[in-house]
């Protein structure tokens, strides 16, 4: 297993990252992060909703293009399913399932992000009600857009203190490469959502971290713990 802590300390830029696994305690866990070089992307935060997360502009008045950086990150659908991503995906996902379909069916109609020349993958998480969970990636074809690779992870059986932690870039680079491989696998031994939100904000690049979501659930009782970290605030 990764040591997640030592693995973003050492990664100036992982870009959004979605961890999905279990504490040594029986609670499901859901974090995910976003970082940005540019003055717009840096310009958010985090914001409760009543079924998650939003993004939103920090000051309104330097945003200059809300496409691919305001969207919900987090939706907590009617059936119990939690879906994470790093974009308007999350609500195609939302729909999909409205309509009896699966995540699959949603994202083979999605593929990464228009924003050539790093098109950035989407990456994509489903948490279930019994704490197994799936995450995917959407990416081009070693940078060639005329080619979207879809992959599909799904957890049937998590181990308590792993989890699975999927992000959009390998490191930092003009022009950015995706992320390569399986999620990797990562111990989890914090017990309270403020001490992984701790653990994890700590350890992203202090110039390039904007916002940090974590939700752990208590799968026997179904309570949640959640908190958000924002560097505007």
């Amino acid at each position: 297993m990764i040591d997640l802590t030592k693995y973003l300390s050492e990664n100036p830029y992982p870009g959004r990252g979605i961890l999905m696994g279990r504490t040594v305690n029986n609670q499901a866990v859901i974090a995910y992060f976003i970082m940005g070089r540019s003055e717009n992307s840096r310009n958010r935060i985090f914001e409760n909703t009543e079924d998650g997360i939003r993004t939103k502009a920090f000051d309104e008045s330097k945003m200059t293009d809300p496409s691919l950086i305001i969207y919900h990150p987090v939706r907590l659908l009617p059936n119990g399913l939690l879906v994470v991503t790093n974009g308007d995906q999350t609500d195609t996902i939302r729909d999909a399932i409205a309509e009896g379909h699966c995540y699959r069916h949603a994202l083979t109609q999605r593929k990464f992000e228009p924003d050539g020349p790093n098109w950035t993958p989407r990456i994509s998480g489903v948490m279930k009600p019994d704490g197994t969970y799936n995450l995917s990636i959407l990416k081009s074809l070693d940078g060639d857009p005329s080619c979207c690779c879809r992959y599909f992870f799904e957890y049937d059986a998590p181990i308590a203190g792993t989890g699975h932690f999927i992000h959009t870039y390998q490191s930092d680079g003009d022009p950015l490469p995706s992320f390569q491989g399986e999620p990797r696998r990562v111990k989890i031994s914090a017990l309270t959502s403020d001490d992984l939100a701790r653990e994890i904000w700590d350890s992203l690049n202090e110039d390039n971290k904007v916002s940090l979501y974590v939700r752990l659930i208590d799968l026997a009782g179904g309570g949640t713990d959640s908190c958000i970290i924002n560097k505007n605030c």
